[in-house]
């Protein structure tokens, strides 16, 4: 059961940060949600390094992961990720802005699990986000790890 692992968002927009924490919070998921801004900070957080070197070491939930963040972007991360043995079987949502083909295409072949772009529209991103949390957070099976 998921229900209680972490989500990670890898997003770099505070307001689309701030959207998608209210989205979440308002279909009551218990999940503790981990904001990262680009993709550095979050291997630092999957690898539990430096401000994130205490917490326990169990993979999240899922990975909301944004493509055009600094230092190391949504493409470069989901590489790291999908390559190492400890991480490969999360899973990874591209949550992103980008309708762009090969942003797509490259995702997929990397190995996201979804590729979800952001609703311009408030209320059709609040949908959205709470579809991705319900689903990928507490109705889908992850294998465990070890």
């Amino acid at each position: 059961m998921n229900e209680f692992r972490t989500i990670l968002l890898a997003e770099d927009n505070p307001r689309d940060v701030e959207l998608t924490l209210e989205a979440l919070s308002e279909h009551n998921l218990a999940n503790k949600v981990v904001v990262v801004t680009d993709g550095v900070e979050a291997m630092e957080f999957l690898r539990c390094e430096n401000k994130f070197r205490q917490r326990k070491r169990v993979n999240p939930a899922v990975i909301l992961l944004d493509i055009k963040m600094p230092r190391m972007d949504g493409i470069e991360l989901l590489q790291v990720i999908r390559n190492d043995p400890a991480l490969k079987m999360i899973p990874v949502v591209m949550l992103t802005s980008s309708r762009e083909e090969p942003d797509l295409k490259r995702s997929y072949e990397l190995g996201a699990n979804a590729y979800v772009v952001k609703p311009v529209d408030f209320r059709k991103f609040m949908d959205v986000i709470k579809q991705i949390g319900v689903f990928w957070a507490l109705i889908n099976e992850i294998p465990p790890e070890g």
